[in-house]
């Protein structure tokens, strides 16, 4: 995912230390039950669609936003799947650290063509839930949440 603005603005002052930043998935179904991937410039890995927020917008107008700015498809935001903090720490090529607090929506795709609209992917598509591609657990986890009717998913507590 492309670097925002005010990210570096916070990247100029903090250096490359370890910084906790919101993130949004978005798992878009078509009419057919496809699910829609991109496959990253960054990794050349396919995955679920995501970004994040500008300061002050609404996660799900950021899924929305991601979804038509790295494929040209338009959708709405149905609900949310999953809310889950990184356990991990990505370090990217520069140095930078990151953890992503991640909200992931259900979304339904109500327009617009499946093509690369961005430098962000290499490819993008309309994938049979029998027919992924070699996914990420992340990606896989997602996409098994968004095909469920029930609860939003979220780590329980363990009580203190």
């Amino acid at each position: 995912m492309a670097t925002p603005d005010f990210i570096r603005d916070i990247r100029a002052v903090a250096g490359h230390q370890l910084l906790l930043l919101p993130g949004v998935s978005a798992i878009v179904f078509d009419d057919a039950g496809r699910v829609l991937l991109g496959r990253r410039a960054d990794t050349g890995q396919w995955s679920t669609i995501g970004g994040i927020p500008e300061p002050g917008e609404e996660p799900a107008h950021t899924a929305v936003r991601e979804v038509y700015e790295e494929t040209g498809v338009r959708c709405v935001a149905e609900r949310v799947v999953l809310v889950e903090a990184g356990h991990s720490t990505v370090t990217y090529p520069n140095g930078d650290q990151c953890q992503f607090m991640d909200i992931a929506f259900r979304c339904r795709a109500i327009g617009g063509e499946a093509r690369v609209n961005d430098d962000e992917s290499l490819e993008v598509g309309w994938f049979a839930l029998d027919a992924l591609p070699h996914l990420s657990e992340f990606s896989l986890f997602r996409i098994k949440q968004a095909q469920s009717d029930g609860p939003t998913w979220f780590q329980p507590s363990t009580g203190l």
